[in-house]
């Protein structure tokens, strides 16, 4: 029954939040720029049991993600900006976010020894 009432719930965000977007580009991607699915997730994993250590552990996964969500973002950005179709836009963001989240691993890994 959880499954379905989040899929339902996610997918209700997702159509009020490109509705609004599809209206007011602006305030449609400052809304989906929230962290609606992390909070979600958040709500969701308490509601099923997990331990606190369990949350804790995911919200720092998500903290650790956001670098390379901001650089995937940039991407197709400045992809979009320079009238490259969103099919090739999409790819090219996705390839940022790799390489930034390889980069940032590896990087970690460095620090710790």
């Amino acid at each position: 029954m959880y499954t379905i009432i989040k899929i339902f719930s996610s997918a209700a965000i997702i159509g009020l939040v490109t509705e609004l977007a599809r209206r007011l580009p602006t305030y449609g991607g400052i809304i989906a720029a929230l962290p609606l699915i992390s909070l979600l997730s958040i709500i969701w994993l308490t509601v099923q049991g997990q331990t606190h250590e369990q949350i804790q552990q995911f919200t720092w996964g998500v903290i650790l993600g956001l670098p390379a969500t901001i650089v995937m973002l940039i991407g197709v950005y400045i992809a979009l900006k320079n009238n490259l179709h969103i099919g090739l836009a999409i790819p090219i963001g996705v390839v940022c976010w790799g390489i930034f989240l390889g980069a940032q691993k590896w990087l970690t890994l460095i620090v710790k020894s």
